[in-house]
């Protein structure tokens, strides 16, 4: 009797492990280097779309398909002058999408590589990707 509890919570467990995950929510930021946008879709619907600042003369914004790293609400950037980076979401490396103060820019080329969005929307993106889950969080760029 104690072997049939063991294994029938054993399977709850395992169904209840699987229900959560196909519950969990799927988000793609898609940024489109020529128009300098980013496309935000959770679970297959359009969201929010934003005016970005990608890489400016010089310098690169890699392009291809990322999962997201890491998330810091307040980092700054060790390599560019201790500049604020606001709500990073990480994706390669130290190329992040992040907030900038710079909003003047915004739709066009102005950073030293990574994805530069308003503070508010770099919030709001911060807090979709928290929700969805790292491993849920896809970062398309393309030309």
């Amino acid at each position: 009797m104690k072997k049939y509890i063991v294994a029938g919570a054993a399977l709850l467990a395992s169904f209840a492990a699987s229900v959560s995950s196909s519950y969990a929510s799927s988000l793609v930021a898609q940024i489109d280097l020529s128009k300098q946008t980013m496309t935000v879709t959770e679970n297959g619907f359009v969201r929010y779309e934003w005016k970005v600042s990608t890489a400016r003369r010089g310098f690169s914004t890699p392009v291809g398909n990322y999962t997201a790293k890491s998330l810091d609400i307040d980092h700054r950037s060790r390599k560019y002058h201790n500049s604020p980076m606001p709500y990073s979401v990480f994706f390669k490396g130290g190329y992040a999408v992040h907030g900038t103060n710079e909003v003047r820019n915004l739709g066009r080329p102005a950073s030293h590589g990574c994805v530069r969005l308003h503070p508010q929307n770099a919030a709001t993106f911060f807090s979709l990707v928290r929700g969805a889950g790292l491993s849920n969080t896809r970062i398309v760029i393309s030309q």
